[in-house]
């Protein structure tokens, strides 16, 4: 399966949703439109939606660290939402929870970022 990237943003957020798997073939894709996208210098913080994602491995770790370490020197914030059980587990033995928040809902995401609805 691949990954499809649907990248948006609400006000100041740059709001991406990842959906398939997020594994070695797919990492340097989705870093670099992120990394484009970030760039702009138009956005300061970040939500990743990861309702759909079904798989990930430790490709897609690196490179959700290596967003939430550029966003945090910005003095962004980094927020994940909507994480699949499964999903969720990684991020807790990697110990990955410890420093990134997680959200419930997209909704509750953007409301941490500062975007009311």
């Amino acid at each position: 399966m691949s990954l499809h990237v649907e990248i948006s943003h609400q006000r100041d957020v740059l709001l991406v949703r990842l959906d398939g798997e997020l594994d070695h073939h797919s990492a340097t894709e989705v870093r670099e439109r992120i990394d484009r996208e970030w760039s702009k210098g138009i956005y300061g913080h970040l939500v990743l939606n990861l309702s759909k994602l079904t798989f990930m491995d430790s490709s897609g770790l690196g490179v959700i660290l290596g967003r939430y370490r550029r966003i945090s020197e910005m003095d962004g914030k980094m927020v994940l939402c909507a994480v699949q059980p499964s999903i969720h587990r990684l991020f807790e033995l990697s110990g990955m929870l410890k420093i990134l928040p997680f959200c419930e809902d997209e909704q509750t995401a953007l409301n941490v970022c500062g975007v009311a609805s």
